[in-house]
């Protein structure tokens, strides 16, 4: 009893340790939320270019109905992958190929640059879903997760792994809060803290086994790479904890690398 209860503190300690880590990576993420912007205000932008073409719709098929003459003002009002509409100080309002706005002037007087489409897109994604495969300790492990960005550097998410192992199958679900200081960044690093459940169905040709259900703790670090349009890669390594009684504890480490798709 006192040999379990030892262990049980030596398991305390580990998970205490893990777990002022991961606050501590949190609160640096919150530490890190750029401070709220002022509303969003349409861009003005100066006709550096003999003549800008207004079309009719986002597309080269559109009609042109209105061209802007040089030193004219435009305001910037939607974007629809490479074409933008915009509105003349006159209140005429038609649509521009990125290639025509490319010669004009903001209002600071310098010139005017514009994002891919794609990095635009990655730097407001949202929404992930991806698949990993990897080591739930020495045996396979397949998880799913999904994650939600609540700031530019938390995001919350989910995850469901199968392990399959030699003499039991385990099925794991978890809820973490993940900090990516450099989420605008192509290679970054995150960290993240969670709390789920762990099941454990021993084989049913091993005699006296018992099936396990317990609460489950974890903690990762991993690192995450943006590839190429939506797609991102990533690794990490997690321990987790499962509290299977008062005074018994079980520790697991696994290592998985995967492939996500944001929107």
């Amino acid at each position: 009893m006192i040999r379990l209860q030892a262990r049980a503190a030596v398991h305390w300690r580990r998970l205490h340790a893990l777990l002022v880590a991961g606050v501590a990576c949190v609160l640096l993420g919150l530490l890190a939320v750029p401070p709220a912007r002022a509303a969003h205000e349409p861009e003005r932008l100066r006709v550096a270019d003999p003549y800008l073409e207004l079309h009719t719709g986002p597309g080269r098929g559109f009609p042109i109905f209105f061209v802007v003459q040089r030193d004219d003002w435009v305001q910037l009002e939607l974007r629809f992958t490479d074409w933008f509409k915009v509105r003349t100080d006159t209140g005429k309002q038609g649509w521009v190929h990125r290639s025509q706005l490319q010669n004009t002037f903001t209002v600071a007087g310098v010139p005017k640059s514009f994002r891919e489409i794609a990095l635009d897109d990655y730097l407001s994604r949202r929404v992930q879903l991806g698949a990993a495969w990897g080591k739930f300790k020495t045996e396979p492990m397949l998880k799913l997760w999904t994650s939600y960005r609540l700031s530019e550097t938390l995001s919350v998410e989910g995850t469901v792994g199968q392990v399959q192992g030699l003499f039991s199958g385990t099925s794991i679900w978890h809820l973490n809060l993940m900090a990516e200081p450099l989420s605008d960044q192509r290679l970054s690093p995150y960290f993240s803290i969670g709390v789920g459940k762990f099941k454990n169905l021993p084989n049913q040709t091993l005699v006296s086994a018992i099936p396990v259900d317990a609460k489950l703790s974890n903690a990762s670090i991993g690192v995450r790479y943006y590839l190429t349009e939506r797609f991102i890669v990533r690794a990490d390594y997690s321990l987790y904890t499962a509290f299977v009684g008062d005074a018994r504890t079980g520790e697991y480490r696994a290592k998985t690398i995967g492939l996500a798709f944001f929107f």
